[in-house]
């Protein structure tokens, strides 16, 4: 089982490089962020003529999620993060897809700060913290797969440095993704890539694509009856090269179909 995340920055004017990946890389589940798309204008004809079913949640503007499955319905769990029933953002849903519950996360960028925008950062992470607890308390095999914002540490950001004080890096968010995985969640990408520079995002800017000066801010979270599976781990950089790409590059995993018997060999990323 493949399952991916990719940040699509604009769902209808990326469109073409969505279908090219989906059409080459076959992920049997995706996780799409930043649709920015209303409920009634995500490309359901398009997607269904790609081999693929799905359930979204859309809104106009800088929002928006959803989860795709290839040959199978995903079961709508849950379309908003619980905790704030005011906060009316786009930025949660959940389904269940052959066996696996599979929660889509796009967490707030939080800049600039310090602000409001930080504390609503902050207060969406903790939400989040405690639903996943919850997730992870039934024993299910569960991911989390999703634009996080959030560099958990120095690896994971080209220059850190220049970077403490941005919403992405400051110590009270990584506190908060580090307070996930001590609930016992894998972060898979860094599980088969201990010390590897791996990036999921360039900006438009500077030429930072040229340059490689990424971060790795979307990640795939596994609970521990998963990552028992984990086969495989990578970012399909060369689909941010393409013309018209989105500012991220997809990030997925592949599950075996029994979990491994020794801690598997990490596997190159796919280039």
């Amino acid at each position: 089982m493949k399952i991916a995340t990719f940040n699509v920055n604009g769902i209808n004017g990326r469109l073409p490089v969505l279908l090219r990946w989906l059409a080459e890389s076959q992920p049997d589940v995706v996780c799409l962020q930043e649709l920015k798309a209303p409920q009634e204008k995500f490309p359901i004809a398009a997607i269904r003529d790609a081999g693929y079913d799905a359930i979204w949640h859309g809104q106009k503007g800088w929002n928006g999620v959803a989860i795709l499955a290839r040959g199978a319905r995903p079961i709508e769990t849950r379309r908003a993060l619980p905790g704030d029933p005011h906060d009316v953002s786009s930025r949660y849903i959940e389904a269940a897809i052959a066996g696996v519950l599979v929660g889509c996360p796009y967490v707030p960028n939080g800049n600039p700060a310090p602000g409001p925008k930080l504390d609503f950062k902050l207060r969406w992470l903790e939400r989040l913290v405690a639903h996943a607890g919850d997730l992870l308390s039934t024993g299910a095999p569960v991911v989390i797969a999703g634009d996080f914002n959030v560099m958990p540490t120095d690896l994971d950001v080209y220059k850190p440095e220049r970077w403490v004080d941005d919403a992405l890096f400051r110590p009270e968010v990584r506190a908060a993704f580090h307070r996930l995985i001590a609930q016992g969640w894998v972060d898979a990408v860094r599980a088969l890539h201990p010390g590897e520079r791996i990036y999921t995002f360039w900006d438009y800017f500077r030429n930072a694509w040229g340059r490689d000066a990424g971060l790795r801010i979307d990640h795939l979270l596994l609970s521990p009856a998963l990552a028992r599976r984990l086969a495989a781990a990578g970012v399909d950089r060369a689909i941010r090269g393409l013309p018209k790409a989105s500012d991220h590059a997809p990030a997925w995993i592949e599950l075996a179909n029994h979990p491994a018997s020794r801690r598997p060999s990490p596997r190159r990323r796919a280039k």
